[in-house]
């Protein structure tokens, strides 16, 4: 027996002397021990509370009964739904291709002044909270939106010519909002990657541009199209809060339905049985993205990113640029602007006990009214409380993400993973509503096998009403991003560096500490600020596991929302301009700091 398989036996023996159990012949390396905090948080929080939907939607009151789930199945309001799901999803999807395929090869073919910026534009609406986007589309295009008040100054109307709000454009346009980065980005990506030198050959036989892009470009292009693809309609087809805030009470995915069933209807069987219809299609859908993300491989001779890009130089190269640009701010920048300028324009203020609005055309009466309890009312929690819970939680869950990110991501590295690796992306393809169902009811159903343990039950019981719930389900949410972003800098490193420092004497602390750490800088920083990012805007899950208490800065503006009047709509906007300027700082960061290697978003 070598020294090394002796080391690992007797490495066994001490996990099953500790656990109590008698364990001689089960070896655990090191790496295999790192996984075991991810592992145990992926079972604890993700793989119970689903167990517990299961056993909420099949098993009700102990015994095995089908019928509820038949009924919900067979209703034709489920089908409804089902079929508005699918509907949505798909035209959805296809106006994100048609923008983003152009855009993408714009950006990844020619460098321009200000590029990095406008691909950080591109990027921010992928981590921006549902609320702020329903609010900046509703500064544009609502009822009391500039484009809507302009046309009545105009037009001498008095009602709004647009009907924007509780339409199926509205969710079609901000789900393209939302996903258009991931085509930039996948899409974009593998096409910087190409070598030109395909694309020159087909020239050199006689092909023109549209033979050269059908038969060379598409097809090298087709995985990263495909993977694009499937990841966008995943998304769109979990679609919450763009549903619920700008498609209104007509429409209603599956998402959308759980929740309401969850927390309005109080149904918790039916809740349970669409989260596992959800699931079920959502995982089919990570399947095939998992096969579709392995087969984007750089072809051969592929270059680096910086490589590909290039001034234009023809007018019509520098119009094409002009005009992409131009779309990608009216679709993207123009309302983002437009909230920030809504948030800052009286339009009608009225305080109470005001009969006059503030003179001027800008006015930060709006930011002042979130310090000011106008209620007077003891339970209110003050606006600039949320900021606060928001930034609280976002720090809590970054350190708990790159915590169990970098372990998971130390396991998995430079190893088949091909169980693994899916088992824990899991949580990135599950809603984030059907995420803090499980929560609530795993916490409120403990299995019966605990009961000869009182005080976990009570630990659980405590956890279920405790600030801390947030913090894993933000973590189960970001966690998956920081493994991907940590995965490809951790395979990247050269292991003689390690080796090296191990053979002048310095122990595996110190290697990490004084070698791997700085190497790794760029990527731990752009793995913090994204998890810090995706914790600020969450809203699926935080809406139902968050304590009406310690509101986040999503709930605080979706609050506002719910409620009528110029006062509140003002308030909703000012804190949605709060919370993009800290998302956009973040994404800025992520641009400046983020791992230079190939790779994808």
């Amino acid at each position: 027996m070598g020294a090394t398989e002796g080391g690992r036996q007797a490495h066994g023996r001490r996990w099953g002397s500790v656990l109590g159990i008698g364990l001689p012949r089960i070896s655990l390396s090191p790496r295999d021990a790192l996984l075991l905090g991810p592992l145990a948080f992926f079972v604890a929080f993700y793989l119970y509370p689903l167990l517990a939907i299961l056993s909420v939607s099949l098993a009700p009151g102990g015994r095995w009964a089908f019928e509820a789930v038949r009924g919900v199945l067979g209703s034709p309001a489920f089908h409804r739904v089902l079929f508005f799901t699918v509907g949505q999803a798909t035209l959805s999807t296809l106006v994100t291709l048609a923008l983003g395929l152009p855009l993408a090869g714009l950006l990844a073919r020619y460098r321009f002044p200000g590029r990095s910026l406008w691909q950080a534009m591109a990027t921010l609406p992928f981590v921006l909270p549902t609320v702020v986007v329903a609010a900046a589309f509703t500064a544009l295009l609502g009822p009391r939106g500039w484009i809507n008040l302009l046309l009545m100054r105009w037009l001498g109307r008095e009602d709004p010519p647009i009907v924007f709000v509780d339409t199926l454009a509205a969710i079609v346009v901000a789900h393209v909002f939302y996903n258009l980065t991931l085509v930039l980005r996948i899409v974009g990506n593998a096409w910087a990657h190409l070598n030109p030198a395909f694309e020159w050959a087909a020239h050199t036989l006689g092909a023109d541009r549209w033979q050269t892009w059908r038969r060379v470009t598409l097809p090298l292009l087709a995985p990263a199209i495909l993977a694009a693809t499937a990841l966008v309609f995943l998304f769109d087809f979990t679609s919450f809060g763009v549903v619920l805030l700008l498609g209104g009470p007509r429409y209603a995915t599956l998402e959308v339905e759980i929740y309401r069933q969850a927390t309005g209807l109080f149904n918790l069987p039916a809740a349970a049985t669409l989260s596992l219809v959800q699931l079920a299609l959502t995982f089919g859908m990570l399947w095939v993205y998992t096969r579709l993300q392995a087969r984007r491989t750089v072809p051969v001779g592929g270059q680096p990113e910086w490589a590909a890009a290039r001034p234009p130089r023809s007018w019509p190269e520098r119009l094409a640029v002009a005009a992409g640009l131009g779309l990608l701010f009216l679709w993207i920048g123009l309302p983002l602007l437009a909230l920030v300028l809504r948030s800052v324009t009286p339009m009608g203020l009225h305080r109470p006990g005001e009969g006059a609005s503030p003179s001027g055309w800008i006015t930060l009466a709006y930011y002042r009214e979130l310090w000011i309890n106008r209620r007077g009312a003891i339970t209110y929690v003050a606006p600039i409380e949320a900021v606060r819970n928001s930034l609280l939680f976002a720090a809590a869950t970054m350190v708990l993400a790159l915590l169990v990110g970098l372990l998971a991501a130390y396991g998995m590295a430079g190893r088949r993973r091909r169980w693994l690796d899916p088992l824990l992306m899991l949580p990135l393809s599950t809603s984030a509503v059907t995420l803090g169902f499980g929560m609530l009811v795993g916490l409120s159903r403990p299995p019966g096998v605990l009961q000869a343990w009182p005080g976990l039950i009570q630990a659980m019981a405590a956890l279920r009403t405790s600030p801390v719930l947030v913090v894993i389900a933000h973590t189960l949410i970001a966690y998956p991003f920081v493994v991907r972003i940590l995965l490809p800098a951790l395979e990247g490193l050269d292991p003689r560096w390690r080796e090296a420092a191990m053979t002048l004497g310095a122990s595996p602390w110190r290697v990490w500490w004084h070698v791997e750490a700085p190497l790794l800088g760029r990527a731990l920083l752009t793995a913090a600020l994204f998890a810090f990012c995706v914790s600020l805007g969450e809203f699926g899950a935080t809406a139902l596991v968050a304590r009406p208490t310690m509101p986040t800065m999503p709930l605080a503006i979706a609050r506002f929302f719910s409620q009528p009047g110029e006062l509140n709509l003002g308030q909703a906007m000012a804190m949605s301009t709060l919370l993009l300027l800290l998302t956009f700082l973040g994404i800025l960061l992520i641009e400046r700091f983020r791992y230079r290697g190939i790779g994808s978003f």
